[in-house]
């Protein structure tokens, strides 16, 4: 009996080790789903093609192995694009299987045609349509071979009569696949001058992000020889934060510490593997190190640009520059970190556990406690961003993800399925606005199919947090971001999940425990108070005066009940 192009597709993923699929099935993918389902392969059933996407974004961020997601023709595959876009900036090894019409109808304005690879072109390194199986085979090879290079995203459009077609045996499918980045040497010069740079300042400080990751032990030791306090971005900070004592923060919206004084301060600051795109919390001048030569001055204007792998690049800094004696701008930088961290992010976790509504940062700082030391925590976007990224610690293996470069809401909970399938042994915890959650409710439908015991924290304030905190920013009264009062414990548990519903703090602690042990999922609906905002590390004249510009308006507007209640939930953390 002859195999269908689909069949040696799937065949294909199965011997590359392709544990699962995420999809939702349809009438143009059913040649894929019954091959998958003759194969040891096992078919995730989602609720929306977009969880699926994030999903296999998650596994192989985790994983770092190729993972694969699938949708259906026409919405179900445009479905796929926001998760698409999510698992492309973060540089995932996801390779989506797009299903199309029939062949013969494309370019007829057919029921349900789009066209795929202009929809996706944007979301992917590599978008290629397939017309017949031997075609197929080669595309097939080249969209796994660019994922799993580091690329991002590879699509292939699958038309639902070319999957049946007898496959073809080509030689494509027969070679291996190189996954492994070659190391970028930096050319001698770029780090000759940095020396110097380094050598002639004064003062020195470092701005990290997850490139520098691998290069941890290296950038610390650099930072030991001249005395230079350590700054990350979000996604860098699990694996720089911990057990370093050169720490001072992040800058940002989401920052806290010294971080935004410690790099404006120095004589030189140095960006090593970040690409951290908000340019007005970044000096105008800095060096930078980076394997991606297209990121050098991309977000500020780079003097000492430095093309090359971080690690090895840092090992040629260590090896060339003068040790510095004089510790006082460190030692400085470090007082003003323990001060100011002490002030906007240790006082409400000490403080309010009296306050109802919850104030969120209780909540995020009592989870940090209750979660596994190797928890998988999956943040929203949102406030959900800020209190992970300003409460979640890495006390021993804890791994963070989030929409990191997409900034898309309602990426937890998908995120926290891929990452509970990938590693069912581990608790992963999703930190879920109301807001994210509400927008991919139907995954809890997913949770409780697959039995997946990850344990998801509402931060139920009723509404839209960061686009609150924006619209005052921008001198605007907040208009549209109420969500409504919604008990999603009682939504989970019609699902047939457990669920706890905690409108007390003296409640929060127990719940968590109890959802921590519990061996099934569980949802953990936290009623928060809405007004508990985000305020910078380092507010700006622009801040204050659209912050004075929104509060006139919302006053003349008859608002002056919700301008007491926000000063209160605030003023503690304004800086000092």
């Amino acid at each position: 009996m002859s195999q269908s192009f689909a069949e040696q597709l799937v065949q294909h993923l199965e011997a590359l080790g392709v544990r699962r699929v995420y999809g939702l099935v349809g009438d143009s993918l059913n040649p894929i789903t019954d091959a998958i389902s003759h194969s040891s392969i096992e078919w995730v059933h989602v609720h929306h093609e977009e969880a699926a996407a994030f999903a296999a974004g998650a596994e192989s961020l985790l994983t770092g192995e190729l993972a694969v997601c699938a949708g259906s023709c026409g919405p179900g595959n445009t479905h796929l694009l926001q998760g698409l876009y999510d698992s492309h900036r973060n540089r995932a090894k996801v390779l989506a299987l797009a299903s199309h019409i029939p062949t013969p109808n494309i370019g007829s304005e057919y029921h349900q045609e789009t066209h795929p690879t202009k929809v996706f072109e944007d979301a992917s390194a590599y978008c290629e349509m397939v017309h017949n199986p031997a075609q197929g085979a080669q595309a097939l090879h080249h969209a796994i071979q660019s994922t799993l290079l580091g690329n991002g995203v590879s699509v292939l459009v699958l038309p639902g009569d070319v999957s049946k077609l007898d496959a073809v045996k080509h030689s494509s499918l027969d070679g291996h696949y190189s996954d492994i980045a070659p190391t970028v040497v930096p050319p001698k010069p770029q780090v000759d001058a940095l020396v110097k740079a380094i050598n002639e300042a004064d003062s020195v400080a470092f701005f990290a992000g997850y490139g520098a990751v691998p290069a941890r032990e290296e950038l610390l030791e650099l930072a030991q020889k001249i005395k230079a306090p350590i700054g990350h971005a979000l996604r860098g900070k699990m694996g720089l934060q911990p057990d370093n004592p050169f720490d001072v923060g992040m800058t940002g919206l989401l920052g806290y510490g010294a971080c935004h004084e410690a790099i404006h301060e120095a004589d030189l600051t140095i960006l090593v593997g970040t690409d951290f795109p908000y340019r007005d919390f970044l000096p105008e001048q800095v060096a930078q190190i980076d394997v991606d030569g297209t990121r050098l001055g991309r977000r500020t204007s780079t003097k000492y640009p430095v093309h090359g792998d971080a690690k090895v690049t840092l090992r040629q800094l260590i090896d060339a520059v003068e040790p510095k004696e004089d510790d006082s701008f460190l030692r400085k930088m470090l007082k003003v970190h323990e001060k100011k961290t002490e002030h906007v992010v240790n006082a409400y976790a000490r403080s309010d556990h009296n306050q109802v509504p919850l104030h969120p940062e209780f909540v995020a700082a009592t989870l940090d406690k209750e979660a596994d030391p190797n928890a998988i925590v999956t943040v929203d976007t949102g406030m959900c961003t800020v209190w992970g990224a300003r409460y979640m610690n890495n006390p021993g293996d804890r791994q963070l993800l989030a929409s990191f470069r997409h900034g898309t809401m309602a990426n937890a909970l998908p995120q926290a399925i891929g990452a509970q399938l990938a590693h069912p042994e581990r608790q992963v915890v999703a930190m879920c606005g109301d807001g994210g959650l509400a927008m991919l409710l139907g995954e809890l439908i997913t949770v409780r199919l697959h039995e997946l015991p990850l344990k998801m924290v509402v931060f139920n304030n009723s509404a839209l947090g960061m686009v609150k905190l924006e619209m005052m920013v921008e001198g605007l009264p907040t208009f549209g971001t109420d969500n409504g009062s919604v008990n999603y414990a009682a939504i989970a548990e019609g699902v047939g999940i457990k669920s706890i519903r905690v409108t007390e703090p003296e409640q929060l602690r127990p719940a968590l425990q109890e959802a921590m042990q519990h061996d099934g999922p569980v949802l953990v609906d936290a009623v928060t108070n809405p007004d508990s905002l985000s305020v910078p590390p380092d507010i700006t004249a622009e801040m204050i005066a659209g912050f004075a510009k929104s509060s006139a308006r919302t006053a003349i507007q008859g608002g002056f009940r919700e301008l007491i209640d926000l000063a209160k939930s605030n003023i503690r953390n304004m800086p000092r």
